[in-house]
């Protein structure tokens, strides 16, 4: 691999893998709305905020983070102006307070104080706040990433304004992600380029797991199939509820941060466990365990570039598919190992829903890890889905761009209908 590419490999796993403090849907309402109130210069007298339909799907079901375990989206939008740091980014509600939650509480209790909106439209990521107060207005937009803001208003005027995220467009090309790349990638990457990025995805992730293993966090996934493996669970399950049991934690607001993948927490939860698991379970070395979380990371974002980072498809199907990836390059595996374990699973599990984000995804975690592994047993034994067989195409590429196709055209009215079976009284 030359240095250009391997420039930009690293570059891709260093912007997509950011730490995140809650489910990223609510914190990024939380970081648009202390934007705003920086931009007002005071604190409002009144606010607004509009979302996009997967925007509230993914808000909906979910406690946020250091608010006492309240949920919505005013909760997250209220309690980012109290006590938010737009500074920290998808860390913004690190520093809540108590008197911040009890304030935000009071601010809730006013039924005109926060206004939630649908934004109508295609897109599927975008929030906008706008604030009043000592005669000023401020207006903040996020719009294609949960960071990304493409406009700020002063009292009617544009202050700011960009379409397109200038990282992506001037220095990172994600269409250089491909399966043998991402493979010699892994072949050359280095330990002291890996570790401050992937390292730190180690110790986040397995933090939260631990936390969602030791205590009781919403229905317990993880516990429980331990519980049902017994002292002798094998690593399948020890894999499986490792992961569950962070997005358990995750989901019920534990105030534990996680570094992310393709926008999410539970998809990087759920491609770091299994790795760090198998890692134990094989005495792998650590440059080892930093390659194969290489692998799991980017087969999971270049299956991501195919169909976004929200949609109806449940995004762990990708993070499974590229941890179970980064397992088999762990065991000495190769190219057409790891193309068959990725034909394999998305084959299988590809087209499971994402009815937003809450405390079921834990089990979503288990069951498309479950998939994956079994996707590489078979190929172990020398079984993989063939050409023809639904969306099975010629190649690995092939296959991932036609779940990718699937998943972004064919499942956009699927989406709809979630949304507003969601919004039923």
């Amino acid at each position: 691999m030359n240095d250009k590419t391997y420039e930009q490999y690293l570059g891709i796993l260093r912007k997509e893998l950011v730490p995140a403090l809650g489910c990223t849907e609510p914190i990024a309402i939380a970081y648009c709305a202390s934007k705003t109130k920086e931009v007002l210069g005071c604190f409002p007298e009144k606010m607004t905020v509009w979302s996009s339909g997967n925007m509230i799907k993914n808000v909906m079901g979910v406690t946020v983070p250091n608010s006492g375990g309240m949920k919505g989206i005013d909760v997250a939008a209220v309690l980012g102006l109290v006590g938010g740091d737009p500074n920290r980014l998808l860390e913004t509600l690190e520093g809540v307070t108590i008197s911040d939650i009890e304030k935000t509480k009071e601010l809730l209790s006013d039924p005109n104080f926060c206004t939630c909106k649908l934004v109508q439209g295609d897109d599927n990521l975008i929030i906008q706040c706008k604030m009043e107060g000592e005669g000023h207005t401020a207006f903040v937009e996020i719009k294609n990433k949960h960071t990304h803001i493409t406009r700020i208003e002063k009292d009617g005027e544009l202050i700011f304004s960009q379409e397109v995220e200038k990282v992506d467009a001037q220095e990172l090309d994600y269409s250089l992600l491909n399966i043998k790349d991402i493979i010699a990638f892994a072949d050359v990457l280095r330990v002291e380029d890996a570790e401050p990025i992937l390292g730190t995805q180690i110790d986040y992730n397995t933090e939260i797991s631990k936390e969602g293993l030791s205590n009781p966090w919403g229905v317990n996934v993880g516990s429980t199939l331990l519980k049902k493996g017994g002292v002798n669970a094998d690593i399948t399950i020890r894999a499986r509820a490792a992961a569950a049991a962070g997005s358990d934690a995750r989901m019920s607001g534990c105030a534990k941060p996680v570094v992310i993948n393709s926008g999410s927490g539970n998809q990087g939860i759920t491609l770091t466990m299994p790795i760090v698991e198998y890692a134990k379970e094989l005495k792998a070395s650590r440059e080892l365990e930093l390659k194969s979380l290489a692998i799991a990371n980017l087969v999971a974002i270049h299956q991501k570039q195919y169909i976004g980072d929200l949609s109806a498809y449940c995004g762990v199907v990708c993070a499974a598919t590229g941890s179970a990836s980064g397992i088999a390059y762990m065991k000495g595996d190769g190219y057409e190992e790891i193309s068959n374990t990725i034909i394999n699973s998305i084959c299988t599990i590809g087209g499971m829903v994402c009815d937003g984000a809450k405390p079921s995804c834990a089990a979503k975690i288990s069951v498309a890890l479950e998939a994956a592994l079994s996707g590489y047993s078979m190929q172990e034994n020398g079984g993989v889905f063939k050409q023809g067989e639904g969306m099975v195409k010629q190649d690995v590429e092939s296959t991932i761009r036609s779940i990718g196709k699937m998943a972004a055209i064919g499942m956009h009215s699927t989406d709809v209908e979630i949304l507003k079976i969601m919004l039923e009284k």
